[in-house]
């Protein structure tokens, strides 16, 4: 299956779809990842990963990859549908900086706003995963497993 959004949903308490996310939870506060929720899993869900990526970051590794990963998170079992405010459950994968766990937005100041996506995506595989996947590891190990994804986009920009 193509990645692509399915008619699952993500939403947040933290900030609406399309909405500016709430300094607590960028790094220039707390920096706390946002309370997540989703519903309409497809049928045959076994786990779910959700990430956290911001295209905007004028950023091209050596393999291809754009923007910036704040957030990997995977072996999430079938029958959670929600992380609450600063979950540390199931395993952390590496964000951009090579480091696992949640990092907020903090686009360099006058960078104009950048678009964060939170994805979810259901998969049919067992959470077993082993840690440390980056954003494309990740993507690369449950592409033949995805049933359905969705996401929840959400903006930032500094002075």
């Amino acid at each position: 299956m193509a990645f692509a959004p399915s008619s699952m949903k993500l939403t947040s308490t933290a900030f609406a779809e399309g909405g500016r996310i709430p300094k607590k939870h960028t790094g220039e506060d707390v920096d706390v990842s946002p309370a997540l929720a989703w519903t309409d899993a497809p049928e045959g869900t076994r786990s779910f990963a959700v990430v956290c990526h911001d295209p905007d970051a004028p950023l091209v590794t050596p393999d291809g990859d754009y923007g910036f990963s704040h957030w990997v998170l995977y072996n999430i079992p079938a029958d959670v549908t929600r992380l609450d405010e600063g979950d540390q459950r199931f395993t952390q994968g590496l964000k951009g900086t090579g480091q696992p766990g949640y990092m907020g937005p903090m686009p360099p100041p006058g960078h104009g706003i950048h678009h964060y996506y939170f994805w979810v995506l259901a998969l049919s595989s067992e959470p077993n995963l082993e840690a440390g996947l980056s954003l494309s590891g990740l993507l690369s190990k449950v592409e033949p497993t995805l049933l359905g994804m969705n996401r929840l986009i959400g903006e930032y920009s500094r002075g």
